[in-house]
């Protein structure tokens, strides 16, 4: 169906409301001056800058060391949880689980972040910890707030496929664990591919919880620029910002074109098999 002329403006103006910051930073990190009104002239200055800066490169270095680590683990622990709680025969245990899982992306996160810190220093504190925050709370931390996204993803791929498959494969063999990995996996796969980006760009961009938990040797990107803030932020800022958003987006057309290719095979395998079967009948 053909969009009515009026429904394009309106989605031109959408468009433009949502993208016309990214587009001003993505320009004025290539000007010559540090003016956010004027275009002065074309420069590569202030990404040469940014390759220069210690400081905000090794807060790069950090916050892809965290957000890669909790990534990983909260799409493992995510995927694992999503399985359980499909499997669950009772509904009003799987319904408060899913209330549970809701609740942190629920929750804001402030709440989250000083909860975080209150239970983090309460147990070092318990301890005798010498320091109670530390790269690896903000990476429980991280990993907390990224699970629900990934469960939510992994949960409806669990629910849209086909029950007789992994009791086909044992009938012909398989352990239940080797049926998961051959045949579960490559079911669910477009579903945990989209949880790990998911998880990868929130901890990408988290900014209250990992002030929160953070401790004193390790600073991330979103706290670096909050305590440039309290000075200036110079145009190499938006020179980061600029290769941060392309990084992100390209990792979007992977997922949906993972998404795709992944829908096209099970779609053309789901044919052979009605195929088979009309012929066997």
């Amino acid at each position: 169906m053909k969009m009515k002329p009026l429904s394009k403006v309106y989605t031109a103006l959408v468009l433009l409301f949502l993208f016309a910051p990214i587009l001003i930073l993505l320009v004025f990190s290539f000007n010559q001056s540090k003016s956010l009104s004027v275009f002065s002239g074309f420069t590569l200055y202030w990404y040469r800058e940014l390759f220069r800066d210690a400081e905000t490169l090794k807060a790069v270095r950090n916050t892809l060391l965290l957000a890669v680590s909790s990534s990983l683990l909260a799409t493992a622990m995510g995927t694992a949880a999503a399985v359980g709680i499909h499997r669950l025969r009772s509904k009003y245990l799987r319904a408060a689980l899913d209330t549970v899982t809701n609740i942190p992306m629920i929750n804001p996160d402030i709440i989250t972040g000083i909860s975080l810190m209150l239970m983090f220093v309460f147990v070092g504190r318990l301890f005798g910890a010498a320091t109670s925050l530390n790269f690896a709370t903000m990476l429980i931390a991280h990993i907390t707030f990224s699970l629900p996204y990934v469960i939510l993803q992994v949960l409806p791929k669990l629910q849209q496929m086909d029950k007789a498959l992994p009791e086909a494969a044992m009938d012909l063999g398989c352990t239940p664990l080797r049926a998961f990995w051959k045949v579960e996996i490559p079911e669910i796969l477009p579903g945990v591919l989209t949880g790990l980006i998911m998880a990868f760009t929130l901890s990408l961009d988290d900014f209250v919880i990992s002030y929160f938990t953070a401790g004193n040797g390790f600073q991330t990107l979103p706290i670096r620029i909050y305590n440039m803030t309290k000075k200036t932020v110079t145009p190499k800022m938006y020179a980061l910002a600029t290769i941060i958003f392309f990084v992100i987006l390209a990792l979007l057309l992977i997922s949906n074109l993972s998404d795709d290719d992944t829908d096209r095979k099970l779609k053309a395998a789901r044919e052979k098999r009605k195929a088979k079967r009309a012929a066997a009948g």
